[in-house]
């Protein structure tokens, strides 16, 4: 007698397919949560981010490649706050159009109150102010990074975190941001030809 053909043992596929469908589900309300940041491809120019001032209960940051839609790659510092309180925030762009360049710019904060923001992922190529830190950590391996949760590089990669951060005066040229709750209060958008960018 032949063996049947095309028949399909339910049992040991659903030994297969379990794990993987939990992985799956776990992964997803992770990035629900704002726990992993969600994989896309950056546009091709940085824009600028500015606060008077940040502060943050907890910080991990490595070394990161970010991708553009046509493959090319730009290094980064993934900067991740746990959760974070800005006094305001300022993020802009200049995008080239057929009428010139339209400065793209979204201003929050201030006046009408702090704006928060809770697994706040940052892709940054730089960024200055005045910090202080509490309990840093400086060349710990970025795999076992533990202060803001999912933010972890790979194994025998540099980073560093901190308990803690505080920061005046920021101003960052950044890919790209994400998180997993942003509340914004006293948001404005605007988009003006020739327009003034953050800084």
């Amino acid at each position: 007698m032949e063996p049947s053909e095309g028949r399909t043992s339910w049992k040991k596929a659903a030994v297969v397919a379990v794990p993987a469908l939990a992985a799956v589900a776990a992964m997803a309300v992770g990035m629900a949560e704002g726990v992993l940041a969600s994989s896309f491809a950056v546009s091709g120019s940085a824009f600028q981010v500015s606060s008077g001032a940040l502060s943050s209960k907890g910080l991990a940051s490595y070394v990161h490649v970010d991708r553009s839609a046509d493959g090319a790659g730009h290094p980064v510092a993934l900067l991740g706050l746990g959760e974070a309180t800005l006094s305001d925030i300022c993020q802009s762009a200049q995008v080239a159009t057929p009428l010139g360049t339209v400065v793209f710019k979204l201003t929050a904060g201030g006046t009408a109150g702090e704006v928060r923001a809770s697994n706040l992922v940052l892709d940054s190529e730089d960024l200055t102010g005045d910090a202080s830190f509490g309990r840093v950590q400086i060349g710990r391996d970025a795999s076992t990074l533990d202060t803001v949760p999912g933010v972890r590089g790979e194994a025998g990669q540099f980073g560093l975190q901190a308990s803690e951060v505080s920061v005046s005066g920021v101003r960052s040229h950044a890919r790209s941001a994400t998180g997993g709750d942003f509340k914004l209060k006293g948001l404005a958008l605007d988009v003006q030809l020739n327009g003034k960018a953050c800084f």
